[in-house]
């Protein structure tokens, strides 16, 4: 089992930043890639960031490229997403979530382990 854990979530104004963490602990060596999901109000879960544990190769969905970086510290079994230039469509619960397998996707349900979520609203 893989326990991870969410924090850095917050109220920010359109334009500002926050920077969310996800620490796993557990089995972490059964990880293979780490993923940043959102879900708002209403809507299906999706795709934000992921990253592969070793060699740090990392994905974006387009909505948020060139604005959100993942990184991870391998030391520490974290994750971190670096949110900038946030924009009101931002605003969502930001789950972390590992995958077992090897290979990238974005696809919810191919990842094995989710932490509790944590709310990013984003005010105009």
């Amino acid at each position: 089992q893989v326990q991870l854990v969410e924090s850095g979530g917050g109220l920010v104004q359109a334009g500002g930043s926050l920077r969310l963490s996800c620490a796993a602990s557990g089995r972490t060596f059964s990880s293979r890639a780490m993923g940043w999901f959102r879900q708002a109000p209403g809507k299906e879960r999706e795709f934000v960031a992921a990253i592969i544990w070793s060699g740090g190769n990392s994905y974006y969905a387009d909505s948020v490229k060139g604005r959100f970086t993942i990184s991870r510290d391998n030391a520490e079994n974290t994750v971190h997403l670096q949110m900038n230039s946030l924009k009101t469509e931002d605003t969502a619960v930001y789950y972390c979530a590992a995958r077992s397998r090897v290979g990238f996707t974005t696809t919810p349900t191919q990842y094995d382990y989710w932490g509790q979520g944590t709310q990013v609203t984003v005010s105009s």
